[in-house]
């Protein structure tokens, strides 16, 4: 969700790419389901496994709440982290909900940025 959002509202100016310790095999139906609300579709996705070239290249990394933490490459490298509630299992009221609380912190991010 957040790669989504932060892409859309960057429109080419910078570009967010989203990864995890632990990546599904496929996007959340869920969360797919909640973007698709917005008119965003990102079921076409595949979850990456997040690497160290990545955080190497990256210019800002932001966590939403890295689940093992010795593991976690984020660790290594000044990061921001968000703390927010993993969509997994939840309702679709209730990813709407962590949805809504990304978007809010993409645009100020992308404010911050100088990017909006």
């Amino acid at each position: 969700m957040a790669e989504a959002f932060f892409n859309l509202f960057a429109d080419g100016k910078a570009m967010a790419q989203s990864a995890g310790t632990q990546p599904s095999e496929m996007v959340n139906p869920t969360v797919s389901l909640a973007m698709n609300e917005l008119g965003i579709d990102i079921s076409y996705k595949l979850p990456t496994l997040l690497t160290q070239e990545m955080l190497d290249g990256a210019e800002r990394v932001i966590t939403m709440g890295c689940i093992v933490e010795e593991a976690c490459p984020a660790n290594l490298v000044p990061t921001e982290n968000w703390n927010l509630e993993d969509p997994k299992g939840k309702t679709l009221y209730r990813v709407g909900a962590i949805r809504d609380e990304i978007e809010v912190r993409i645009r100020r991010l992308a404010k911050e940025m100088g990017i909006l």
